[in-house]
């Protein structure tokens, strides 16, 4: 039996259907092999230098963000099939009428914990209300839900659908979105706007799924970059 792998935003932070309207989450394959993972010094530094151009402030260099990232190296995977785009608003949502699983939400203190910059009412609009989610984001990803609640959505699609559904682990998503030779980004390794849904070019906020087919990496996935944190 296949192993398929669902791609979940766990905290606020990738057709020709509405994505909302696939069940299950399409995939796409990514081949058994090597490919490089983790980063070196100076792709570290490429990363704070663009936060600084596109924030005008240093807090990810102060706070020192991406030292904790492994060192890069060669990893052999397995094959493997992940979904082509984050799991959607829709699809959650028939998650949560079949189960009756808490809706997703964060309160104040869990939010402050994370050590974000960006302030707690931000997060209000992504709240979902009597367990649906937000009006006109249906086919934007699903957002603020734990860990735990992630793994609960894949048990279920797994129940649902017969195949076996799991999350990524850290180096079959790092793969799938960036490819086999160390792309800073799922399209090459020079930043691109045009490619994503940044703060760079707007709006600073959740899109629909699957609009960024240029920014796609090189085994189909979208939204790899951008979209959400």
């Amino acid at each position: 039996m296949k192993t398929f792998l669902a791609i979940l935003s766990i905290l606020l932070f990738s057709v020709p259907v509405t994505a909302g309207e696939m069940f299950p989450p399409v995939t796409v394959e990514v081949p058994a092999g090597l490919f490089l993972v983790g980063s070196d010094r100076q792709e570290k530094e490429y990363g704070y230098w663009l936060d600084e151009q596109a924030y005008g402030h240093s807090v990810t260099r102060q706070n020192k963000w991406y030292e904790n990232e492994v060192a890069r190296q060669p990893v052999d995977l397995p094959g493997f099939h992940i979904s082509k785009t984050p799991v959607t608003n829709a699809q959650y949502a028939a998650f949560i009428a079949a189960t009756g699983h808490p809706a997703p939400t964060v309160d104040q203190v869990t939010w402050q914990s994370y050590g974000l910059i960006h302030p707690y009412e931000r997060t209000l609009k992504f709240q979902w209300l009597e367990g649906r989610p937000p009006k006109g984001r249906a086919d934007h990803p699903v957002v603020l839900i734990s860990h735990k609640s992630a793994e609960a959505y894949v048990r279920w699609l797994s129940r649902e659908t017969g195949d076996k559904w799991r999350l990524p682990t850290a180096a079959e998503w790092e793969k799938a979105a960036r490819g086999t030779n160390g792309n800073a980004f799922p399209w090459g390794s020079k930043f691109a706007p045009d490619k994503l849904n940044s703060h760079d070019n707007g709006p600073f906020e959740t899109t629909a799924v699957g609009q960024y087919e240029t920014g796609a990496s090189p085994f189909g996935m979208l939204d790899a970059a951008g979209q959400v944190f």
